[in-house]
């Protein structure tokens, strides 16, 4: 029953998978240039780490050139574990981690399916980019 389940709601569940971790990310970066969550834009670093997660965010939740956006937000999310976490501790649960490494095997996961049904980029191309 459940394998039923699972293999007749395989896209539907990538699908809201796929655009949580998308939106959740733009978000992120949203809070970093000041647009969400009540705090001052960022400067530097930081600002552009925040229009890269908006970007990431936005090519995951949409599905357009979607593993490019993975890579992205791969990238980012190493960053942000040598920069700002593992100086505090190898534990996440200790260094502030555990979130950004969440979206670390969230980026593997979308970097290894792609977008898959779903997707601007095949609705605008017919396949998916890349």
């Amino acid at each position: 029953m459940f394998e039923k389940f699972a293999k007749s709601s395989e896209n539907t569940l990538y699908v809201i998978f796929r655009v949580v971790v998308g939106l959740l990310f733009a978000m992120h970066g949203l809070s970093k240039l000041g647009w969400i969550g009540g705090k001052e834009a960022m400067t530097g670093l930081f600002l552009v780490v925040g229009i890269g997660e908006l970007l990431v965010g936005l090519g995951i939740l949409t599905g357009l050139l979607t593993r490019i956006s993975a890579l992205g937000g791969l990238v980012i999310m190493i960053g942000a574990q040598i920069m700002s976490h593992l100086p505090k501790g190898i534990n996440p649960m200790t260094n502030g981690g555990e979130l950004s490494l969440l979206f670390l095997v969230s980026f593997l996961v979308v970097f290894a399916l792609g977008a898959k049904k779903l997707s601007l980029g095949k609705a605008l191309f017919g396949k998916e980019l890349l």
